[in-house]
């Protein structure tokens, strides 16, 4: 059965098949030469994946990212981070890079956050001198932090196929998130002393306090809906559903900067969106029940186990693999499909899956930022209209940085696991 699940996969994806049907063909091939089970099963499989009521989370926290990136709470996002940060040297590039904390927390989209913040932000910093390639590589890279700071699409997705708490995930990825964007500030705090950058800009106190009013009604969703999950006010999906809400009430009644044709097009766009994430999901769940019912997970950890020994060189191993993966399809994808195969091993060695999610988050992270489907790199092509090596190379630096925090939360568990910890357990 091995080989011709092996052989079919990658002649599929060789071929250029959608990941979701090369998963769902893959599985109809091996039940059909391997098993007396009717391919009927495939039917009721595909539905059985699709019925768990966390699921309505994902069009929820897509529609609400695309409201706000189409609306006006990023741009008053990015204004209070200029009145608290914009003082300091390097400050508009640091209050860049906070906006994208901020609205990752708002979206749980990855390159919604490049959209949002990169559109305002990358024309503002290179007028004010801060160079063009330095200005692509902080907003492409500071704004995958939308897949690590919760609440995030790729965190709900693994929760869905390792059977984890969404709650304890959304919390893990606090910390790490807050030690990457430092990271970042860091690094630019040091280049800005360096070449000088400064963007001298005062406020006075009724600009300030128009400032922080207005961008308040944004700076209060990520409170309502992480405040309401871990106080367990609503569910994770009910607080999706408050997100869509809140973010229409918002961009309407508040700001007034949203029209009708616009909520039309995002709505439309995210439906569209959702319906792929959910067909990838359910086919990705069927090709996992194959695995399970054919006890592939525990012939892995078997071989894994008379290979490694040790709980470090396994996670180290297991990122490579991402990685190498990630080069022939999107690493969402790849973490879907292959962490269930290590259900088994990362027992044996007495790994938290919640930390092993966000070690797996995080490496999504940088597939984000890596050809050739580095999501992020895309979304900053179109809106700098450069090509892709250019802008591939102005985020090197901070794949480095990446690669030095993504080995901190690996080899350190209690960086992901301390709040997890603290409140939930």
């Amino acid at each position: 059965m091995i080989p011709t699940l092996v052989i079919c996969f990658v002649l599929l994806l060789l071929l250029g098949m959608p990941i979701s049907m090369l998963l769902a063909v893959t599985t109809a091939v091996t039940l059909l030469l391997h098993t007396s089970t009717p391919l009927t099963i495939l039917v009721q499989q595909l539905f059985n994946a699709l019925d768990n009521s966390v699921l309505l989370a994902i069009p929820f926290f897509i529609l609400a990212g695309g409201i706000m990136t189409e609306g006006a709470i990023a741009k008053r996002l990015i204004d209070i981070m200029n009145l608290l940060v914009g003082r300091f040297r390097g400050g508009a590039a640091m209050a860049s890079v906070v906006a994208c904390v901020f609205f990752a927390a708002l979206s749980g989209s990855s390159p919604a956050t490049v959209v949002a913040i990169g559109s305002i932000m990358m024309p503002a910093l290179i007028k004010a001198g801060y160079g063009k390639k330095f200005t692509t590589g902080l907003i492409t890279s500071a704004g995958s932090l939308g897949i690590v700071i919760p609440p995030s699409i790729p965190m709900i997705l693994y929760c869905l196929v390792m059977n984890v708490s969404v709650a304890e995930l959304f919390m893990a990825g606090i910390l790490p998130g807050i030690l990457i964007g430092s990271v970042f500030l860091g690094y630019t705090y040091v280049l800005a002393r360096k070449h000088n950058w400064r963007t001298v800009q005062s406020y006075s106190m009724k600009d300030a306090g128009r400032i922080i009013k207005d961008g308040l009604w944004g700076l209060m969703l990520p409170v309502i809906v992480l405040g309401g999950i871990y106080t367990g006010a609503f569910t994770p999906t009910e607080a999706a559903a408050v997100s869509v809400v809140y973010a229409i009430f918002v961009e309407f009644l508040i700001y007034k900067d949203m029209t009708l044709k616009g909520l039309y097009k995002v709505t439309k766009d995210s439906a569209v969106l959702s319906a792929c994430l959910l067909f990838i999901l359910s086919c990705a769940m069927t090709f996992v029940w194959l695995l399970t019912a054919e006890e592939l997970p525990i012939q892995v950890a078997d071989f894994v186990i008379g290979m490694v020994d040790s709980w470090w060189m396994f996670m180290l191993l297991v990122a490579v693999l991402f990685l190498l993966m990630g080069t022939v399809m999107d690493d969402v994808s790849a973490m879907i499909i292959l962490s269930p195969l290590f259900v088994d091993t990362l027992d044996r060695f007495g790994i938290d899956l919640v930390h092993y999610g966000i070690v797996m988050v995080l490496v999504i992270e940088f597939g984000f930022l890596t050809p050739p489907f580095g999501l992020n790199l895309f979304v900053t092509m179109g809106l700098t209209k450069d090509p892709l090596t250019d802008i591939a190379k102005a985020v090197t630096p901070f794949l480095l940085l990446l690669v030095a925090c993504v080995l901190l939360v690996t080899f350190i568990p209690q960086i992901s696991l301390f709040l997890p910890e603290l409140f939930l357990r």
